[in-house]
């Protein structure tokens, strides 16, 4: 499934305003490569997708600089200016998805996390990972779980929020 079409202008732009041009990201969860649709002018990324047919299928490996068949828990990178948890999250536990985003605040400058809330979803598509493990997310979850973000746009059902490194 791809990412949720809420807010995609806003995080374009608001990405293209606080990056340099020829900065580097990770789009963790590419799925079928929206993130790339919407940034590939701006900046060099690359891909995390742990459902290798969507690899294939969405031809990924044309669009990415690189594309890593993983998971993002546990994956091992040296730094992107960048990291995109866009629509990712919720199908991660907990531990896994806070152990992700520490990973990241060590390796980035920057995260976005795109997030629906109270969405109860199961497998899709042929894809056991499409499963919402956090269906009970809100604002108030969100920030309780995940610390230091900052929400830039809170569409009722769906926000998206951001780190910064100081």
């Amino acid at each position: 499934m791809s990412s949720y079409e809420k807010g995609k202008k806003e995080i374009r732009d608001y990405i293209i305003l606080n990056l340099p041009q020829g900065s580097t990201g990770l789009d963790v969860g590419a799925c079928d490569g929206e993130y790339w649709n919407l940034l590939h002018d701006h900046l060099i990324l690359d891909g995390c997708e742990i459902f290798v047919p969507n690899i294939v299928q969405h031809h990924l490996t044309d669009k990415y600089r690189l594309i890593h068949p993983s998971s993002i828990y546990g994956f091992e990178y040296d730094y992107y200016d960048i990291v995109i948890f866009g629509d990712v999250i919720e199908h991660m536990t907990v531990e896994e998805a806070q152990a992700s985003i520490e990973y990241a605040k060590f390796h980035s400058s920057m995260i976005v996390v795109a997030v629906p809330f109270l969405y109860k979803q199961d497998a899709m598509y042929g894809n056991k990972y499409e499963r919402h493990i956090q269906d009970d997310l809100t604002d108030k979850v969100f920030n309780d779980r995940y610390k230091g973000f900052e929400k830039l746009y809170d569409f009722g059902n769906y926000a998206y929020y951001v780190w910064k490194k100081l």
